[in-house]
């Protein structure tokens, strides 16, 4: 049969993962059987009474580590464990981009692990292969978040989770951002909708559209813009045209 994409998710919180993943397009591409979403409690692999998952750093220092044990006894609690990719969240990880998200698409199974307080003890690396991933450089207080945002910019990429033509239109597949978009009502407080989108003119709108992308994208990512003229190898007078018609507005 198909095979479908699974995601298992390590951590202390599970409520804050089964709320976000019950929710919205993640939760029908369950309900698709498009994706499979474990969560493992890192809780029921603690120790003592306590049941106690971290403790305090050798060699002295502020914080608390998580304990070897307790996760090497989590990963190996997860089915398929051997086979799976996994990541663990951290800014020392490569950053996440839109590339990084697609190539994850070809995993069968992607586990995570969130960590806390300082981070795991580091013999945990030399046990499985784990791969560092970030979402951007900055700390945060868990790896709940960035588990979520690695998830959902990978399952929204699986066929059949999300319309087709909404996907394609998107930011970053072609490098360009997304053009401005509008609704419902024609005006508002003295805010027109421009003139064109309501013309009916597919071949106008689609002209529109392309020019804003490049505008958009010049005036907002000026490092994207760069990349997008040299791979396509545009004419520069074409873009200077474009500029001009955009600013003399």
């Amino acid at each position: 049969g198909i095979n479908i994409m699974k995601f298992t998710i390590i951590t202390l919180f599970p409520s804050v993962i089964n709320e976000y993943i019950s929710t919205s397009i993640i939760s029908k591409a369950q309900d698709k059987n498009l994706v499979e979403i474990e969560v493992v409690d890192l809780r029921q692999f603690g120790k003592g009474s306590r049941r106690n998952v971290d403790d305090t750093v050798y060699g002295g220092g502020d914080g608390m580590v998580i304990k070897a044990p307790v996760l090497d006894e989590a990963l190996a609690s997860i089915q398929g464990i051997d086979e799976a990719h996994i990541i663990y969240l951290s800014p020392k990880g490569k950053v996440l981009n839109q590339k990084v998200a697609s190539d994850l698409l070809e995993h069968n199974h992607i586990v995570f692990i969130a960590g806390h307080y300082e981070g795991i003890d580091e013999r945990i690396f030399s046990l499985y292969n784990i791969h560092e991933l970030s979402i951007g450089d900055y700390v945060l207080t868990g790896g709940e978040l960035p588990s979520l945002v690695v998830l959902d910019s990978i399952t929204r990429l699986i066929p059949g989770v999300i319309k087709e033509g909404s996907r394609q239109n998107e930011s970053f597949e072609g490098l360009l951002l997304e053009e401005p978009q509008y609704t419902k009502p024609e005006e508002y407080k003295g805010l027109k909708v421009p003139e064109v989108l309501l013309s009916g003119n597919h071949g106008k709108v689609d002209e529109y559209r392309y020019e804003e992308k490049l505008y958009q994208t010049l005036k907002k990512r000026p490092d994207l813009f760069k990349r997008y003229i040299n791979e396509n190898k545009l004419d520069i007078n074409k873009i200077n045209e474009i500029i001009t018609k955009k600013e003399g507005n």
